[in-house]
């Protein structure tokens, strides 16, 4: 179980080693990659390293609970992502193959709705605008996201909801 931020490529074979076993027959590999949508030529992904990482290691703790004989690695990429390039992994294995789905699914799943990292992508035309993990778009660059509300204790947060436009990332 292992869960990375890393601001280099995501090593994958490593994220896969890290999972498998003699024991673990079935091994599934999610790999997300940054797409030329709407003029996108990049994303750059940032993070609250140490919230974001406590919550990985929850959902893979999660995981392991509901499949026991299964284990999970994650990797997110920070920094600036290329189309094409790989921004996300989570690796599974277990005796068999429906539990290394479920459970790479599941770690996918939970990581796109939980963990606290943000999408600023650079389109073509040299703008940029912030976008949520369901697809929804800033109309512009409002700046980086941040809250100095003592409600949310100064943590980090998406900027508020603007106009949207496009599809999920």
């Amino acid at each position: 179980m292992s869960a990375r931020l890393v601001h280099e490529p995501l090593d994958l074979a490593a994220l896969l080693a890290g999972v498998q076993a003699a024991d673990r027959g079935g091994t599934c590999l999610f790999v997300g990659s940054v797409r030329p949508d709407d003029g996108v030529v990049a994303i750059d992904y940032s993070a609250h390293e140490d919230m974001a990482v406590a919550e990985l290691e929850r959902i893979l703790a999660e995981a392991q609970n509901q499949w026991p004989e299964a284990a999970t690695s994650v990797e997110h990429r920070l920094g600036r992502v290329a189309v094409g390039e790989a921004s996300v992994a989570v690796a599974a294995a277990a005796p068999h193959r429906q539990s290394a789905f479920e459970a790479c699914r599941f770690v996918i799943e939970a990581l796109k709705v939980r963990v606290p990292v943000w999408k600023r992508e650079e389109c073509r035309d040299g703008t940029a605008r912030w976008a949520d993990n369901e697809g929804r778009r800033t109309a512009s660059d409002p700046g980086p996201p941040r809250s100095d509300s003592p409600a949310d204790g100064g943590v980090a947060a998406m900027p508020p909801p603007g106009p949207t436009e496009g599809s999920a990332r």
